[in-house]
């Protein structure tokens, strides 16, 4: 123990907005994975490689000696790259103008955070949410206003719907953004076009952005459209739209995601952007820009492969004893586990799996505000091969209900 003399103030700890939150219990649950050998369901990263195409071109451009600085908020060809994605698939008129290259999709949910909010200005967040979201809109100055997304009724954590009357007294006129994540991590949940159109005119009335993270937007199944926010009728203007390359082509560790918001906004983030980590890596971006470029055909055919992994885990977590539906896209399973609890809480319970059963998940509180939240909740996720699943299912029928 360290005392200080009367003399000497005592030293200054951390600031009062860093102590608001703790340090990422996703990240820590994949220590614990490592610490007890134990199978990694925990951190939202696949253990299969990523496709050929994309690491030949990283290859081919460290061998040009792309190795130094890019231009800040992105290489050309890289943004072009984005810029034309965005054309093709949805149809918005954009350019690279519009893009700024982040290192990963999470620096550039913070960059825009930063950009566009003023001390006391409010957030809303669904939750559960990425566990990001709430220390961003903290750190960021602002206060976030929480509006629970819930399982349907006796749904087994499956059919997850907001309650409208419920969002929109969150709206007020302090209001600046919504953040919204579809596909949804942790819930699976895909926004539909009535819920998309129905936050669209909170937005409108209200006066306030939509930032929506779409990392996850080739991951939907049967035959559901993602739809991003910044194609519905009025919202071009007042949306930000986050992505990266990162889950579609199974580079999590590559760090190249972007923000695509109006001029108006751009500089801003930018700006932000140059200041915390002045640019993703040059060699990436051009393979990422080539990715993007012929990886049309690779992203229509993804969802099929998770498709699978998807019907073959949802059973298995079933028969074992945990109460969960299938999810609608990304590739995480928010399981209610109530038959395993007895006394203790989420965090206990996945900690005491990952010591004593050599499964690492991630306890459902995290992804909520308050310690209640979450409290029966776990999730699993699924960007494995089959190997990984059966060993992870196979030591999760051991389990003993209470």
């Amino acid at each position: 123990m360290i005392t200080h003399s009367a003399a000497a103030p005592p030293q200054r700890g951390i600031s009062n907005r860093v102590a608001q939150f703790t340090e990422s219990v996703i990240r820590e649950m994949t220590r614990l994975a490592m610490e007890y050998d134990a199978v990694n369901l925990a951190q939202g990263f696949p253990d299969f490689p990523a496709p050929d195409f994309i690491k030949e071109a990283a290859v081919r451009a460290i061998r040009d000696d792309i190795n130094q600085y890019a231009v800040t908020w992105g290489d050309p060809l890289l943004r072009q790259a984005i810029a034309d994605k965005y054309q093709r698939w949805y149809g918005m008129p954009v350019t690279g103008d519009n893009v700024t290259v982040c290192c990963g999709s999470t620096e550039a949910m913070i960059s825009t955070l930063t950009a566009v909010l003023n001390p006391g200005d409010e957030t809303v967040i669904f939750e559960p949410f990425y566990e990001n979201y709430g220390p961003d809109s903290v750190l960021s100055g602002a206060v976030p206003r929480f509006v629970t997304v819930r399982p349907a009724a006796g749904g087994g954590a499956g059919g997850w719907s907001f309650d409208r009357t419920e969002l929109a007294d969150a709206f007020n006129a302090r209001t600046r953004a919504i953040i919204i994540n579809t596909p949804n991590n942790p819930t699976g949940k895909v926004f539909t076009r009535p819920e998309l159109e129905f936050i669209r005119d909170l937005c409108v009335r209200w006066d306030c952005l939509a930032i929506t993270d779409e990392i996850y937007e080739h991951i939907v199944y049967d035959a559901r459209p993602h739809i991003p926010m910044a194609t519905l009728e009025g919202m071009a203007d007042r949306t930000v739209t986050i992505s990266g390359i990162s889950k579609t082509f199974s580079v999590t560790g590559w760090r190249v995601g972007w923000a695509l918001a109006p001029e108006r906004l751009a500089g801003g983030i930018r700006k932000v952007h140059d200041f915390l980590t002045v640019g993703a890596p040059a060699p990436l971006q051009i393979a990422a820009a080539e990715a993007l470029n012929q990886g049309d055909a690779y992203c229509r055919s993804l969802a099929a492969g998770y498709t699978a992994r998807r019907d073959k885990i949802v059973p298995q977590l079933q028969r074992s004893g945990f109460r969960c539906a299938p999810p609608e896209g990304a590739y995480y399973i928010m399981a209610d586990a109530t038959p395993f609890l007895d006394r203790a809480g989420d965090e206990e319970f996945a900690r005491w799996l990952v010591r004593e059963h050599g499964v690492a998940t991630v306890p459902g509180s995290s992804f909520y505000h308050g310690p209640a939240g979450g409290r029966a909740l776990i999730r699993f996720c699924y960007s494995k091969v089959d190997a990984t699943l059966d060993a992870a299912v196979a030591r999760l029928a051991q389990l003993q209900r209470r």
